[in-house]
This record gives C-alpha cells, structure tokens and sequence, in this order.
C-alpha cells in the first residue's frame, strides 16, 4: 500500500505570508514617518536653536555698518564672503570705560570695492576670512546630523524590540506582541516537591499531571484525553506558585511562568497578540507547563456590569486565551498544559472553568498542624535552632498561617536570636516572631500617661480573664501592655491547643465575650468607655453578623442564609445579600441582641472575679507583660 504524504498547509501557509507582509508594510510606514519627522525636526533644530546658539553677535544692515565706518565707531572687521564679523564701540554706553560689542551683518555676494577704501581711510583694522568649504558645511550640517538620527533610530529599534514594547500586535514591529513570560529551563528550575509543605493533597492531583507530560502515550493508549488545564485556588500565601514550579521540576520540563496583568497594554490588541505568542513559543518548547498568576487580571467574567468601550483589551485577551487552549495543536507525545493561580476564583468567567479548559481545579489552603510542622521543617533546615526548640509546639501555636507566614515568622526568628549575638533560635524567638509579625514592633518610645496606662491593664486583664472563665475559650499565652506598631496599645495572645474545623453557637458566643471583655472591664472599674475597644467590637460586630446571615444560628430568622460571599479568599465587607427592609431589620436586631447580651456576660464575669482583676492589672503595671501562667494564678488568689 503506498504511503501517503501529506500535503502541506496551504491556507496556513498563506496566512504567515500575510501577516510578514503585513509586519513588513507597517515596519516601512513606521521607517518612513521617522524619517519624515526627523527631517523637520532637524531643520527646527537649526534654525530656531542651532543658529542662534552660534550667532551670539548683534545683526545689523550693511548700511548702518558703513555709516559707522565713517563715523568711527568700528573696530575690528573680518571679511568673509557671505557674512562679515566685527565689533564696535558701545551704541548704548558713551563713556570711555565702555566695552566694545561684537556684531555681525550679511555681505554683498558680489562684493563691495569701496568697502576696503572706507576701512583704510577710517584706519580700522581688518582681515579676511578663509573661505569654508561647501563639501564640508555640508557634512556638519545636514549628513553628521542625519548620521546622529538613523545612529539612535537603530540602537533605540534594538533596544526596544529586547524589552518587547512597540507598536503593533502580532509580534510586530520593535516586539510588543511578544509574550513576556519567563521562560525557566529544566535545570534551572531547582524546586521539586520535596520542597513544599502542608499541600500534599494538592500534590497528589499534581503528581498525575507529572505522568501524563513524561508518558502521553500510556494514557492515549485506551483513548484518555490529556487535560489541558489546571487551576490553582487558594487564599495569598498558600504557595500555589511554588506549587506550580514543583510540578515543572518534577517533571523536568521548560516552565513559562508570567502573570496575568503582563497580558493587558495600552495597544489595542496586544493581550492577545501576547497570548498567541506565549503558546507558539511553548509548543515550540514542549513538552512544556505555562504559568498564569493572577489569571483573574485578564480572566475575569465578560457579564455582569457593563464597561464602557465597545472592544474592551482584557475580553479580547480572554477570548484569544480561550481560543488557545481550545485549539492545542500539540502534537500527542509532546503535550503542553497550562496552569494557573487565583485567589478570586468567584469572578473567573465560566468559560475559562468549564470542562476541557481547566480539567483541574486543586484548591490550596491553608496549612493543618502536619502541614505547618512540615512547612517549618523546610524552612528551617538552613536556620540554626537551639537544641530545646521544639517545631511542633512552633506548629501548634501558629494556627491559621499560611506557608509564606510561616516563612516570615521562622526568618524574623533568626533575626531576633542574631541580633542578641545568639547560637541558636529559641522558642522565645519564634514567639517573639509571632508577636512581631501579628501586632507590629514594638514602641516603648511611646510615652501614656498614667491614666491611660493603667486603663490599658485592666482592658487587657478583661480580655485574658474572660479568655480563662468562658468553657470553651482558648488558652492564653501571653498579655502585654507595651503599644504595638499597628495602633494596637497592648494585646492578649491565645494559644489554642488544636485546629478546628466546626465551630458551635456556644463557642461563638464564648469568642465574642472574650472580644468584649476589655471593654467590660473599662465598664465595671470606672463605670466609664473608651476608644481603645474600636477594632474589638469591629471583630465582634463581624463574626455576630456571621452567624445569623451564615450560620444560620439565630431563632428568629431560622436556617436561611442572607450572606452573599461563597468561595471567597479576600475579604469584603459587603456580605449581605438583597433582603427586604423587614428582614435587614430583623437582621440588624438579632447582631444586637448577641453582641449586648455577650457584653452583659463578660460584665458579669469580671464582676464576679473583681479582685482577680484588681491584682492582674497590678502585676501588669508592674511588669508590663505576663504569660499564661499568671492569669491562672491571678483567679486563684
């Protein structure tokens, strides 16, 4: 049977035809235009700055200078053949100490015999000038200038078309429709698995992705398809892009990393001129992984409000980006997937989600306390730690921080232990780190007087005392009344013992207590509030509303949800949905009625444990900060 050979193309062929031709049309236009304005700009150049800057003598008629010939009151003359250059005495200074003045006029072109006579009889002294040449007038003036301009038409083309900006689309003329991903070799990657923590369910999703780029042909074996896209969904910090460079460097494949706002320019057309770039160059590559962050940039929902403008850039990006992954024309043993990173996943258009575009959406959130032990592990292998430190009770107190909290906290450990010229970092370091991190530096330098110091205490010893009295509050570490950097005038520090995942209506309630409990104290010592409460009840304010539009935990408006935000990473504060007047009342009402009766609670309390408060506040104004410890022994005495 003979074997057929395929035919090449035509119509793609005649494409590329068409658009070289078209880059070469608009790189002659764009030539010719420069050298166009260059020319004008060369002749305004020389008259109005050139000239002048040369010709710094005063212009009179050829009149007047023969008139002052006779009349004495030239000089010095030299005589060229187009202009002849003197200098006379001061019109406008009589006196004998005046300084002469240069000045300049045209000379006749066929010259003036009577001249010379004039000069000689006046006894001016004069000399002639050495005709210029023609050929050289003519290189400085117009070839050395024009030199100059194609010198920087030609370095500046260069420069430019590196960086990638430009005109045009299409990878058209200096380059601005070429992508402006990174390009990461296989060696140079230099991350792998090994180096995450706390993901490694993610990592298992991964690792299939891992399979289908070094053995395509085991899976299209049974007809499988290969997936084209994954996403990456998380809140900041959880190392989605570490995540994405693991997965490059396990499967020891190029990796483009870019970000999604690299997509969207000034130019009409150039997200997307940028998009098919990026694809052609990774297929060129394959197989290969691309790396979008921050795709919500350019992929964000084309409904809902409307933009001005009819030919929006970011939906024209969007739709070249869809286009692409729709019509991977990778061939089968060298695939190309693309992944992405969001923490606004509820903004992304639906057709970016849907099935065979992004096949994998891998939610990364934030660490559990295996998670977070395996995430210090990592970060402290190049960190000396003393040999009491212990990383699980590091793990175990730092819930809710993400992989690159945890970073932080580790490294401004090191620091603090180097700056007291230590060996090693200790747990005090790292709590330090937390409390440095969370609250801000400390400000000694700030100077309260005594009333607003000891108002301070006794809020703080409110929230730590209510934290110890409530059923279900979290251990506390740690008080302080030393102001922070970010506003804060002291702090209570709880240490809870374990992760949770569920909360109850009574442990709710017993967190907003404590959240009260400083400004309870202010109430029961002098009958009196401050202003030092604000973000409490801000906190407080936040999570009642939470449970009776989210949680569904008020009697009064039952088992129904009021809150808008679902899959959401950054915070809003926008997060009750459209409801009639009555029931945002009845709303309003309920958040009332928890916080107040919350309030009235930890009043309670500390009126029953007043002297406890009355000696923690005292151990406060003495030393300023305490540890758990003394909170237990103060409501033991």
């Amino acid at each position: 049977m003979k074997k057929q050979i395929p035919e090449p193309d035509k119509g793609k062929s005649d494409k590329d035809s068409d658009s070289n031709n078209e880059i070469r049309k608009r790189q002659l236009n764009f030539g010719l235009s420069y050298l166009f304005v260059a020319l004008i700009g060369m002749w305004l150049f020389q008259q109005f700055i050139l000239t002048p800057l040369m010709i710094r003598e005063i212009e009179i008629p050829y009149s007047e200078l023969k008139a002052k010939i006779k009349a004495g009151d030239v000089i010095e003359l030299t005589l060229g053949t187009d202009r002849i250059v003197g200098t006379m005495k001061n019109p406008n200074d009589t006196s004998a100490q005046a300084k002469p003045v240069n000045f300049t006029t045209t000379a006749i072109p066929t010259g003036d015999p009577a001249l010379i006579q004039d000069l000689d009889q006046a006894g001016v002294k004069y000399s002639v000038a050495e005709p210029a040449s023609p050929v050289g007038n003519f290189l400085i003036a117009y070839v050395l200038p024009l030199v100059l301009i194609g010198g920087i038409w030609y370095f500046g083309y260069r420069r430019l078309s590196k960086s990638g900006f430009g005109m045009g689309g299409m990878g058209g003329v200096m380059g601005v429709g070429k992508s402006k991903a990174t390009e990461v070799k296989p060696e140079e990657i230099g991350v792998t698995y090994k180096d995450v923590g706390g993901a490694d369910e993610a990592i298992e999703e991964l690792k299939e992705i891992i399979q289908f780029l070094k053995q395509p042909e085991s899976f299209a074996r049974l007809g499988g398809r290969i997936p084209k896209g994954v996403l990456l969904i998380g809140p900041p910090g959880t190392g989605k892009t570490l995540l994405a460079k693991a997965t490059a460097g396990e499967a020891q494949v190029p990796f483009f990393e870019t970000s999604g706002s690299e997509f969207v320019e000034m130019f009409v057309g150039v997200g997307a001129a940028r998009v098919r770039d990026l694809f052609e160059q990774a297929r060129k590559a394959a197989p290969s992984i691309i790396f979008i962050d921050e795709i919500d940039a350019i992929g964000q929902s084309r409904g809902g409000a409307a933009r001005f403008g009819g030919n929006d850039e970011r939906e024209q990006t969007l739709n070249q980006l869809l286009s692409e992954i729709d019509g991977f024309r990778s061939e089968e043993g060298k695939p190309v997937i693309i992944m992405a990173a969001t923490n606004r996943p509820e903004i992304l258009d639906p057709a970016l989600l849907r099935a065979g575009r992004f096949d994998r959406q891998v939610t990364v959130s934030a660490p559990d306390l295996t998670g977070r032990l395996q995430i210090l592990r990592i970060h402290s292998e190049d960190i000396q730690l003393a040999p009491e430190f212990d990383l699980e009770r590091a793990a175990r107190i730092t819930p809710g921080f993400t992989g690159a909290d945890l970073a932080n906290v580790m490294n401004e450990a090191a620091l603090l232990a180097a700056r007291r010229n230590a060996d090693g970092v200790t747990m005090a370091d790292f709590e330090a780190s937390i409390e440095r991190v969370v609250a801000g530096l400390e400000k000694k330098s700030r100077v309260m007087n005594e009333q607003e110091r000891t108002t301070v205490a006794y809020h703080e010893s409110g929230h730590a005392l209510v934290a110890e009295l409530v059923p279900h509050g979290d251990p506390v570490a740690k008080v302080s009344i030393v102001p922070r950097g970010r506003g804060a005038l002291g702090y209570t520090m709880q240490m809870p013992t374990e992760d949770r995942y569920l909360m109850t209506r009574a442990e709710l309630e017993d967190r907003i207590a404590v959240m009260l409990g400083g400004r309870a104290a202010e109430q029961v010592v002098f009958n009196m509030i401050s202003t030092g409460a604000s973000d409490d009840i801000k906190r407080a304010s936040e999570l009642a509303r939470r449970m009776v539009t989210e949680f569904g935990m008020s009697d009064k408006l039952g088992a129904v949800r009021y809150a808008t935000q679902q899959y959401q990473f950054l915070a809003s504060e926008d997060t009750t949905a459209t409801a009639s007047p009555e029931t945002l009342k009845m709303i309003d009402e309920e958040v009332q009625r928890i916080i107040t009766q919350q309030y009235e609670r930890a009043q309670n309390l500390l009126q029953e444990h007043h002297s406890a408060l009355e000696w923690l506040t005292r151990q406060l104004l003495k030393t300023e900060t305490v540890d758990g410890s003394v909170v237990k022994q103060a409501l033991a005495e």
